[in-house]
């Protein structure tokens, strides 16, 4: 991956270094020649206002089969950087003991899967060692329009390429820039509060207590994904890619529903599935869905919208002693009805882990704070507050 942009302004001028690498294959469509490459990738990366973007949208090829840029970044932000519903804590909780007299068997059952994921992933005492973590990677996302009525769905057209940094500090602070096709989407937690944002849209503090993000548990960190599944419970198996797998799944408590939902929205349910191989023990599909209900200004005729999103994930390999998937494929399909309409649409990314590492010196807690308009959004509307 493209980490360095060369100054061809100053024959003798340092090189700059890219906040976000960028995969071969994305440089290589920016242009017939390097220098023509480069200066279309700073042109790219240049924050340009919404009247920018929507001018250039006409001379493009549309992204994802979206009908606007706005709508492109707002994909991107549901594929590339979804949070999910629970906050998860990263304490001494791995060393429940698997038999308490309040459990049922599901549930005991679910603690037994997870101690022996915790083996597979490393150890106890090796995923207690990592204090933080880095990693870079690169993506590449298809996507279909939104088709109306029933029939199966296939994400087809131009694939949009791009590549994301993912920085995180134990226990809730983390930060991901996401770049693809030169559209920018940032996120980020900073224990406090959890927050997004995008080269064309202002940064968006969300609702309710900080929550993790969702590609964690793609395999990125085996702690926050134990922790996650000490509350599930085991409910039968299934086969995946011919692996048996355990099925573990969580349902979110209706007073986090509550909190994370809005004046205008209603979060009805968010539901989680992980399946743990019965062969190695690790996580091999993480799964969620999520139906939100759009509250109607005038009337009753509400809207609904659910997200669905699977990620089949693998490729472990063992590094600094914590074996982390590097490669997988997340499918999301987003449905919407309501007021006699039905659509939906297929987004399909398929990504890899570049570069990874754990215990980042320097890594301070300044790296992770939210930008300033976050902040004063949060203090006028008490957003963030539990």
């Amino acid at each position: 991956m493209r980490k360095l942009c060369p100054n061809y302004d100053k024959e003798d001028g340092l090189d700059t270094v890219l906040e976000v690498p960028i995969p071969e294959e994305m440089f290589n469509n920016m242009g017939s020649n390097a220098a023509l490459r480069w200066q279309n990738l700073r042109a790219l990366m240049k924050a340009q206002s919404a009247e920018n973007k929507s001018a250039s949208a006409s001379n493009n090829n549309s992204h994802l089969s979206s009908r606007s840029n706005n709508e492109f970044v707002a994909l991107l932000k549901l594929v590339g950087s979804p949070l999910i519903p629970f906050q998860v804590q990263s304490d001494d909780a791995l060393t429940r003991p698997i038999n308490d007299a309040c459990d049922s068997i599901e549930a005991s059952t679910a603690k037994y899967i997870v101690q022996q994921y915790v083996a597979a992933t490393g150890g106890l005492p090796a995923l207690n060692a990592k204090s933080s973590m880095y990693a870079v990677g690169q993506v590449k996302m298809v996507g279909s329009a939104m088709h109306e009525g029933g029939g199966s769905i296939r994400a087809k057209g131009n694939n949009e390429v791009g590549g994301f940094v993912l920085w995180q500090k134990y226990p809730e602070m983390w930060y991901l820039e996401l770049v693809v096709s030169g559209f920018k989407v940032c996120a980020g937690s900073n224990g406090k509060l959890a927050w997004s944002q995008s080269s064309s849209q202002p940064c968006h503090p969300n609702k309710g207590p900080p929550r993790p993000l969702r590609r964690f548990f793609q395999g990125l960190d085996p702690r926050s994904t134990a922790n996650l599944f000490l509350e599930a419970v085991c409910i039968g198996e299934k086969t995946i890619n011919e692996e048996d797998c355990f099925v573990l799944k969580l349902d979110t408590a209706t007073n986090m529903l509550k909190a994370q939902s809005t004046d205008h929205t209603e979060i009805v349910r968010h539901t989680i599935w992980g399946y743990f191989s019965q062969r190695t023990g690790l996580i091999v599909k993480f799964e969620d869905t999520k139906l939100v209900r759009i509250k109607s200004v005038k009337g009753n005729d509400n809207v609904f919208w659910e997200t669905s999103i699977e990620s089949v994930i693998g490729d472990y390999r063992y590094v600094d002693g914590i074996n982390i998937a590097h490669s997988g494929k997340t499918s999301a399909m987003l449905y919407r009805y309501g007021e006699a309409l039905h659509h939906k649409r297929k987004i399909e990314e398929t990504w890899r882990i570049e570069e990874i590492d754990f215990n980042i010196r320097g890594l301070s807690t300044d790296y992770f704070m939210p930008p300033a308009e976050c902040l004063k959004k949060e203090d006028s509307s008490g957003i963030g507050e539990s």
